[in-house]
């Protein structure tokens, strides 16, 4: 079964870098370059610098700007991921001010441990995210196997952005570094697999966005329901289609369903159409970030554009 969208595949980044100026008080000592927080805005000309359209930490980082009164005047500049990891490693080698919208599981987390999320006290990217599993329905009866395993998957933040960290800094395909983390994790592909039989070429297509932490998810995924004798195709699309395409029966199941805020406007659309096997990995978090010289802790701390 394949999911008719392929035609679709994007490479939407998961997240979004926003070099950015903050301002409140004038009576701390500033970062490194002498930046004090009334300084900030003007220093990156009030511009948030964003990933592609249609993201879901876009369209949330878009009803922020009309949420805070803080934030009139305020562009959200659409980029990509590979832009906004490039201006993250420029800011922080030179200790300038930037904040991305950032979330995690990330490898930038894993790379840089000193960043921190600016607190959101409207509450417009929620408090603390899960990544769902969402089968379609009749998988339970069709593939009993592969639906209880899929079931059993979870794993923790810190996994995932391990496999995206070394896959970063080694140049390998996420591919083959999730490969290795199979291999190396025993004991959690033995919680995954208990009580699983083994199938005979059984087919499975697993739907997912492309971004870097839902490849790490699938990629572990494919390898161990392989191991069972499953043939798994993994389809990356954009995330309209991963709904739609589990709602209709198009695609078998996805690994990548952010919830209760990323992802809220599709979930909701498409509910009553299939089967939601709860979490796969809970602590994931999107948000405003800055590297921690920077003196802010609140995006009411932003200043208007004058």
């Amino acid at each position: 079964m394949q999911v008719k969208w392929k035609k679709w595949l994007v490479g939407i980044g998961f997240a979004a870098i926003l070099t950015v100026v903050v301002g409140c008080s004038s009576d701390s000592n500033g970062d490194s370059k002498g930046n004090v927080p009334d300084d900030y805005s003007n220093a990156v000309d009030y511009t948030i610098t964003g990933i592609e359209p249609g993201a879901g930490i876009t369209v949330t980082t878009e009803k922020a700007l009309d949420a805070y009164d803080c934030l009139k005047g305020w562009e959200l500049e659409q980029s990509s991921t590979a832009a906004m990891a490039s201006e993250l490693d420029k800011a922080i080698e030179n200790k300038s001010p930037i904040i991305i919208t950032g979330w995690n599981p990330h490898w930038t987390f894993a790379k840089y441990p000193d960043m921190k999320y600016l607190d959101d006290p409207k509450g417009v990217y929620g408090d603390v995210e899960q990544i769902k599993t969402l089968a379609r329905k009749g998988l339970k009866a069709d593939k009993p196997e592969a639906y209880k395993l899929l079931d059993q998957f979870h794993w923790e933040v810190e996994d995932m952005e391990g496999i995206m960290y070394e896959s970063k800094e080694s140049g390998k395909d996420i591919d083959e570094v999730a490969k290795k983390w199979v291999e190396d994790n025993p004991d959690k592909v033995a919680e995954w697999t208990k009580g699983v039989s083994d199938v005979e070429g059984e087919e499975i297509e697993i739907v997912s966005t492309p971004w870097d932490s839902e490849r790490a998810s699938s990629s572990v995924v494919k390898e161990v329901m392989e191991q069972k004798g499953f043939k798994v195709t993994v389809t990356p699309v954009d995330v309209a289609v991963v709904f739609e395409s589990i709602a209709s029966g198009d695609g078998d199941v996805t690994l990548a369903a952010w919830m209760p805020v990323t992802h809220k406007e599709f979930y909701e659309k498409y509910k009553d159409e299939f089967d939601d096997l709860g979490e796969n990995l809970k602590g994931a978090k999107i948000g405003l970030v800055v590297p921690k010289y920077m003196d802010i802790d609140s995006i009411e701390d932003l200043k208007p554009k004058k």
